[in-house]
């Protein structure tokens, strides 16, 4: 079998020379550069069996070079990495026909086994007729974030845009299930009817009832072949209403159904609330939508996006000081994103400096907390409810000598306290001790014991 060829384009030298080493390696030739005009060259000349590039080698995007590749070389993979790590660099790579997408940063043998398996496929993804429109980078309703949990769903997103798959969103509340939903349907091709969302917790059995199947001779939303339908809170819909959606979604031509839960729809299943049956037509593909907590580097261009969005809604333009920001990627957003942006919003109108500031932040946390619990259960009664899910089988099991339950419990609330502390005094040790009422050299031994030393 005779030696396949990468054409590798990576305008950052230190990364072609690692992928370039790495795929030489595992056996193949490759030709590097850091040129767009060498790689065309190399493609119009039928050199290489699979392309490896970065989606900006100059400032033009290799986006407006892949045209021109697929008209040559239709067959020819092509692997597409950026740094760039949006829903519309995903979007645009899938829409341009490419192999796949690589989000920047990657595990090197993660690249290799794409390169092998490209390699293999024997039919490519066709063109898409149009690319995502430039201006939704800007939307209001855009997915915003780099990290890797958001990869993920981008990648996700890219795949099934341009298909009639049915897909369900599962997530927290506030962690932007609509806004995938959206995301699914404007940017893809096919998707050239309206989108309809349906909150169904918020709806009378009868009213999603005639919305979705209509009544008398008028057929309702569900049968728009050419609809999208996004049911939100899926796991609210009403036994007769889980019927008839069955019997729909048998027949071709009906709208296509993006549905979206809080709590896994298996457990409902479990449960008995949730027809078995449903569920396995609606989880065809399923994405999970991270809480904030699990993403805190996307905060800052989060922020960003919210400071500049209130602008553009008439709110006073505001920056945002570094010790705020450090505040806010402390906090653990049990409202995920959209606690965070209304917290940017509020913030923005009410605030007087042009400067969002530390004590700003200290301010609207500490009065959320204590409205919550003036008007909630309280946190002993949060804490008893944690402790039932995971200390309780511990418990049950007997106490055998040298336990150290109590002991365990009593440092997994020690060290998110005093962290949260630390986050608020900017890491000063002598206000975190005065703040939390002990003694400094006390402050000290216990940050040593659970290992806060170096955080």
């Amino acid at each position: 079998m005779s030696q396949k060829t990468v054409l590798l384009a990576e305008d950052d030298a230190s990364i072609r020379l690692i992928v370039n080493q790495t795929l030489v390696s595992a056996g193949y030739a490759v030709r590097a550069t850091s040129s767009p005009d060498a790689l065309e060259r190399w493609v119009r000349n039928g050199e290489g069996d699979v392309i490896v590039t970065d989606v900006y080698l100059t400032d033009t995007p290799i986006f407006e070079l892949l045209p021109s590749f697929k008209l040559v070389r239709p067959d020819l993979p092509i692997i597409v990495m950026s740094g760039q790590n949006t829903i519309l660099t995903a979007a645009s790579a899938a829409e341009h026909g490419v192999f796949d997408y690589l989000p920047k940063p990657f595990d090197i043998d993660q690249l290799s086994d794409l390169v092998a398996r490209a390699l293999k496929s024997s039919t490519q993804p066709k063109p898409a007729l149009r690319g995502p429109d430039s201006a939704s980078e800007t939307a209001e309703g855009r997915l915003v974030g780099r990290s890797d949990p958001m990869q993920n769903v981008y990648r996700i997103i890219s795949r099934v845009m341009n298909t009639d798959l049915t897909v369900l969103i599962e997530g927290e509340s506030g962690t932007g299930k609509e806004i995938a939903a959206r995301s699914i349907h404007e940017l893809g091709k096919q998707n050239t009817g309206r989108f309809y969302s349906l909150e169904l917790a918020a709806m009378a059995t009868d009213q999603v009832n005639r919305e979705l199947f209509g009544q008398g001779d008028l057929n309702g939303l569900a049968y728009q072949s050419d609809a999208t339908i996004y049911l939100d809170e899926i796991g609210d819909l009403s036994p007769e209403a889980q019927t008839q959606l069955v019997k729909l979604m048998r027949e071709d031509g009906s709208a296509r159904i993006i549905a979206s839960t809080r709590q896994p729809l298996s457990t409902l299943v479990d449960q008995g609330i949730f027809r078995e049956d449903l569920y396995y037509r609606i989880n065809v593909v399923r994405i999970d939508m991270p809480p904030l907590r699990s993403r805190k580097a996307d905060i800052p261009e989060l922020v960003h996006t919210f400071l500049a969005r209130a602008e553009r809604r008439g709110l006073p333009g505001k920056g945002i000081d570094g010790a705020a920001m450090d505040l806010l990627m402390a906090y653990d957003w049990p409202g995920n994103v959209r606690e965070l942006e209304n917290l940017i919003f509020r913030l923005t109108a009410l605030s007087p400096d042009p400067t969002i500031k530390q004590r700003d932040i200290e301010r609207e946390l500490r009065s959320e907390s204590l409205k919550e619990l003036d008007n909630d259960e309280g946190l002993e009664a949060k804490i008893e409810t944690l402790l039932h899910r995971f200390v309780m089988a511990d418990l049950l099991k007997g106490s055998d000598d040298g336990s150290r339950i109590y002991q365990n419990v009593l440092e997994q609330v020690e060290r998110p306290l005093i962290r949260l502390a630390l986050s608020v005094t900017s890491g000063n040790k002598l206000k975190t001790a005065a703040l939390l009422g002990v003694n400094r050299n006390t402050l000290r031994a216990r940050m040593s014991t659970l290992g806060l030393n170096n955080d």
